[in-house]
């Protein structure tokens, strides 16, 4: 079942005659005109909480004095693809079949990401060097369910969807929507930057971005900027586009020409954003491109960032708007802007390519050209009588993963160093407030607002190895003469004698007989046994450098999810206590030398915990009158707001029943 059918959706008609002495039927609720809600990505109770009663944040002290703000419960895992799918369909994990960032083949062992896959042609016309497919390839979106919003629409609701997450490609419907986290750039990647320099680093290459070392002859650089895959071509050799780069060191400057565009950078400055074309049938074929370039130094080295070549909104290579040229109208609105679903370049940052200053240079730019597009939406909003708009800044997320050791003087990544942006978490939610004044003073009285987000932050300061745990219990072995140092995505493991193994953040799974191609566990009461023994042994874990225990609570998904995916999931997600995060490492399969260690990544502040150590928030113009609400309750709640009955397979339920 890849799809609800909207016919499901079942509306009450109530049906007989009156007699004097029945009572009156009740009203039916008002539909509200008028729904705004804004998701803000990670903002959490704790730190919002704190900077309203510090007075620093107007805008939000505003809404909650009007209406209501409380915590919102978030999904099992906390992870934002799982909790916005959560949002988006009413279901939890076991409905839409979202788990985590990762998943696996069971048959395979191979990882996969969980939100969207490729499809590359299956047949071709081969002629010389050249293939043409004979069948057609695209993207999936593997979120399964409704979407609110496609309910929202049938009903003659006017939506705009602007970036939601969890969306892409986005699903068909008769809405304004563009998609957002889990868009790819134009190589199919979640992003992958270019940084040419004549000072190259030690390493030859970057995680998530391409070196490219390079020598000025006379000061002038030769170069080219890499695009997809020609599968127009036998063997699919890389496109690409070719660049000069002129440099006046003296001036601290340099003119660069790309694709017919001209244009001088001083160190620290950005460009406007280019578009190129990367040719595939020469006259026939070819894939548009937009991107930044980033000056970053011209003496005493040169260094040049480039982001990922994002897909050009004015001429999509994928989908990613409904309706198809919606994309194309917002660039004739803004200019081009970033398609890619995570735009904050913190891979960039990790692999010490960008310094602090580099990063907040590059994500400030991100965040003011989201606030601008959310300035225009606001305003086409507001010139409508009635409608619902759901606008997301992904902001508060980005930068709390990587600015988290900035204020906290007891993460192993803190330094003396870091103090300049010790600020900076304040400063973006300062920022969000400054979004949500605009809202305020644009819509007016009759507009219901909502600023809502998936989930909170905790410091991420040890990381856990589960599968190292599991090695060294006896529960995942290898084959003789592997060792632990050598396994990656599990290659190299001894399936005839592993009972569990883990693959994603939070993901653990059995080796089930029936379902993972070499399974041992056997359904039934072995595998209930396994699942008792593996949950008492996980929540007893110490670790041994701080004595405190990782392990907050081991979810069983038998007991927590409901729906048709309910058995592709892990059979225990793990829940961990604030400061502590599954690694890596396992997350990608692998056997870590040891079960804990310091999270020595930029990457210092997290939510892949326990759901109840980091809730999100909600805020509301009107009180609300759930006393524990939860993303399951959203869709439930837009659809009740509007009239409307939510689909039996929903969880939640409205917010504001008792009030309507």
């Amino acid at each position: 079942m890849k799809r609800l059918v909207l016919a499901s959706i079942v509306f009450a008609v109530l049906s007989g005659g009156l007699s004097l002495a029945d009572p009156p039927p009740s009203p039916s609720p008002s539909p509200v005109p008028k729904v705004l809600c804004i998701g803000f990505d990670g903002m959490d109770p704790q730190f919002l909480q704190r900077f309203v009663d510090e007075g620093k944040m107007p805008n939000f002290e505003r809404l909650i004095a009007e209406g209501d703000m409380r915590e919102l419960g978030t999904a099992v895992p906390p992870q934002s693809p799982v909790a916005w799918s959560n949002f988006i369909t009413g279901m939890d994990p076991g409905g839409h079949g979202i788990f985590d960032f990762i998943h696996r083949d069971p048959v395979t062992m191979t990882p996969y990401l969980s939100a969207a896959q490729a499809m590359a042609p299956q047949r071709w016309w081969k002629v010389g060097g050249w293939k043409f497919p004979r069948d057609g390839g695209g993207a999936e979106n593997l979120r399964d369910g409704v979407s609110f919003w496609e309910i929202l629409a049938e009903a003659g609701v006017e939506v705009t969807i602007f970036k939601v997450p969890a969306n892409f490609p986005p699903v068909e419907a008769d809405v304004h929507s563009l998609s957002g986290m889990g868009t790819p750039d134009v190589l199919g990647t979640y992003g992958i930057f270019t940084y040419y320099t004549d000072d190259p680093p030690g390493v030859t290459e970057l995680s998530g971005g391409r070196l490219v070392p390079v020598f000025l002859r006379e000061g002038v650089l030769e170069a080219h900027l890499h695009g997809p895959l020609n599968t127009f071509r036998e063997g699919d050799p890389e496109t690409s586009v070719p660049f000069r780069v002129v440099v006046d060191s003296g001036s601290r400057a340099a003119v660069i020409e790309i694709a017919d565009r001209t244009f001088l950078l001083r160190d620290g400055e950005w460009s406007d954003w280019v578009t190129v074309d990367f040719g595939l049938v020469p006259g026939l074929e070819s894939v548009s491109g937009v991107c930044r370039f980033y000056l970053m130094e011209t003496d005493p080295a040169f260094r040049l960032y480039v982001t990922p070549v994002n897909i050009d909104p004015a001429n999509p290579e994928m989908p990613i708007s409904t309706p198809g040229n919606w994309s194309r109208e917002l660039t004739d609105d803004l200019g081009p802007f970033y398609t890619q679903g995570m735009p904050d370049d913190t891979k960039a940052l990790e692999e010490g390519v960008f310094d602090d200053a580099d990063y907040v240079s590059q994500s400030s730019l991100v965040f003011d050209e989201r606030l601008r597009q959310f300035q225009n939406e606001l305003k086409r909003f507001a010139a409508q009588e009635s409608g619902f708009l759901f606008f997301y800044f992904n902001s508060p997320d980005q930068t709390c993963h990587t600015f988290w050791r900035n204020m906290d003087h007891d993460h192993p990544m803190h330094t003396d160093e870091s103090e300049t942006f010790e600020q900076r978490i304040e400063t973006m939610y300062l920022e969000c407030d400054r979004a949500l004044g605009f809202a305020l003073e644009t819509v007016g009285p009759e507009t219901l607002v909502i600023a809502m987000s998936d989930h909170g932050f905790a410091p991420y300061r040890r990381s856990f190895h589960l599968n190292r745990w599991l090695y060294d219990n006896g529960y995942l072995a290898l084959q003789p003469g592997v060792s632990p140092e050598d396994v990656a995505y599990l290659s190299g493991v001894d399936w005839r004698n592993t009972t569990a193994y883990a693959i994603g953040i939070n993901g653990l799974y059995l080796n089930l007989r029936g379902r993972e191609q070499r399974g041992i566990v056997n359904p039934g009461e072995d595998r209930e046994a396994m699942l008792a023994e593996l949950v008492s042994a996980l929540e007893a874990v110490v670790d041994p450098q701080t004595g405190r225990r990782a392990v907050k609570i081991a979810y069983r998904t038998d007991e927590i999810y409901h729906g048709v995916h309910e058995d592709e999931a892990p059979d225990i997600i793990m829940g961990y206590y604030r400061e502590y995060r599954g690694s890596n490492e396992s997350a990608l399969g692998e056997v870590p030398t040891t079960i804990f260690a310091d999270n020595m990544m930029k990457w210092s502040g997290d939510h892949c915990m326990a759901a109840d150590e980091v809730p999100g928030i909600i805020v509301s113009s009107r009180p609300l009158t759930a006393v524990a609400p939860d993303l399951l309750d959203m869709a439930p709640t837009f659809l009740h707001l509007y009239g409307l009955e939510p689909l039996p397979v929903m969880s939640g339920s409205s917010i504001y029943a008792e009030d309507e």
